[in-house]
């Protein structure tokens, strides 16, 4: 194959294979055998669940190269380039590395057609490989007993949390979902689960494995201390900062990721200065990511009810909004998406939703998501607009005319959504941005159960 660019790489794996995809290791697995099946570190910890992986992800890798250790990290879907999906001792990899995987990939790949999320996949494995690392943090894309990522066995297996999400791929209930997630766990390999109370599926599946497993309130525990946060786990305990991050969900991401830290680095703990110099830097964008001070703006990935959840305890943390609510709320959500679910959770601090349509095949328009977020608000203040630029002007002066001291403005409802969004303050990454969407791997098939 001639020379390609990027992105023009990223149009060609859009475009050659079928969207009815036939989900399952099979074609990923032979192609990474012809590979000369490359592991992509030493050590792999892999992490799954339904929110929170890519957080878990970032305190893991920070917390690695604290203590000297040499990391890669692979994490799907992208905010603005493709780059940022691999990332080696924290970077992100360059498009000469990138290309190289690609031209790897292809040479193996033979008559083998592969999707755009197993093609990738397979880039990230070579990439890392060729580098060497002591460690890689492996997220998995969707699901857990059929994504690509699972090719690969894991030394530490990671389930965050389990929700609906994904219903059409993952099944209609929390215990059929778990059991997607449930197939990243591998026989007498710990399993790390950042819940009190995973899916009776889970349990199950580790019992069947002999895989021990380590629950978030049973056996480490992240209890608030004053301002800190004091994580044990066995005989292990440290003092830690808060996580720079906001919402009680990052402090347990961040109980979930030391949890495994020190099943493959038992003395971690020893050495914490190191960890909470680690663990200071870790900010990723778009996780309610403040994005302006005056006013307040607030930008998150989140798109599911557990984000909703999340999102509405973070506000009430950091903003203190009272009853009423005083939160504008720029939302855009993929059509397949509980947008009545998310509303009702949220409609208690928010004032007014502001209603953007998305475009693609899983995309609706304003006018759609606003009837749905009428379903679930009741009477609320909800208004249609075209995109997320135009509903954030209209949010934005709402707020300049109406607001109080305690206002402020979310941006809420998918990776699209926060990638439009933060364009708006990052223009410099937005002139980067990948011109594929960044959710070409989800327009599949229904995973076989």
């Amino acid at each position: 194959m001639c020379s390609l660019a990027l992105n023009e790489w990223l149009v060609l794996l859009e475009s050659r294979h079928p969207r009815t995809i036939d989900l399952g290791l099979e074609r990923s697995r032979e192609v990474w055998q012809r590979m000369g099946s490359p592991r992509p570190a030493r050590q792999i910890i892999t992490v799954a669940g339904t929110n929170g992986k890519g957080s878990t992800v970032g305190y893991l890798s920070t917390m690695l190269q604290a203590l000297g250790y040499s990391s890669g990290s692979y994490t799907t879907p992208h905010l603005f380039r493709y780059n940022e999906r691999v990332q080696i001792n924290r970077s992100e990899v360059s498009d000469r590395q990138l290309l190289a995987a690609f031209e790897g990939v292809e040479a193996a790949r033979g008559d083998i057609s592969l999707s755009y999320f197993e093609f990738g996949t397979l880039a990230a494995i070579f990439l890392l490989n060729r580098s060497g690392l002591d460690f890689a943090v492996m997220e998995v894309g969707l699901g857990g007993r059929l994504d690509a990522v699972n090719i690969l066995d894991t030394d530490c297996a990671v389930i965050t949390t389990v929700g609906l999400d994904h219903q059409e791929y993952l099944g209609d209930d929390r215990e059929s979902i778990g059991r997607e997630k449930a197939g990243i766990i591998r026989p007498d390999t710990v399993l790390v689960c950042g819940e009190a109370e995973p899916p009776v599926s889970v349990m199950a599946q580790a019992r069947r494995l002999q895989a021990p497993v380590l629950r978030l309130g049973h056996e480490f525990f992240a209890i608030e201390e004053q301002g800190s946060i004091r994580f044990s786990k066995d005989e292990a305990a440290c003092l830690l900062d808060r996580p720079q991050m906001s919402g009680r969900h990052q402090v347990d991401n961040m109980a979930t990721a030391l949890a495994a830290l020190l099943e493959l680095v038992p003395d971690a703990a020893n050495h914490v200065d190191q960890l909470r110099h680690g663990l200071a830097s870790v900010s990723l964008a778009g996780r309610f990511q403040q994005v302006s001070v005056r006013p307040r703006v607030y930008v998150d990935v989140g798109h599911n009810v557990l984000a909703a959840e999340a999102i509405r305890a973070a506000l009430s943390e950091v903003v203190q909004t009272d009853a009423a609510g005083d939160c504008h709320c720029v939302i855009a959500m993929l059509a397949d998406k509980d947008a009545a679910t998310v509303a009702r959770i949220l409609d208690p601090v928010v004032c007014h939703w502001y209603c953007a349509g998305l475009e693609g095949q899983r995309g609706q328009t304003g006018e759609q998501l606003a009837a749905r977020i009428r379903a679930g608000a009741g009477g609320a203040n909800v208004s249609p607009w075209a995109n997320v630029d135009t509903a954030l002007d209209a949010a934005l002066g709402a707020l300049s005319t109406q607001g109080t001291s305690s206002s402020c403005v979310l941006v809420f409802g998918s990776f699209l959504t926060a990638g439009q969004a933060l364009g708006r303050w990052q223009p410099e990454r937005a002139a980067k941005r990948t011109e594929v969407p960044p959710h070409k791997e989800l327009d599949a098939a229904r995973i076989p159960l």
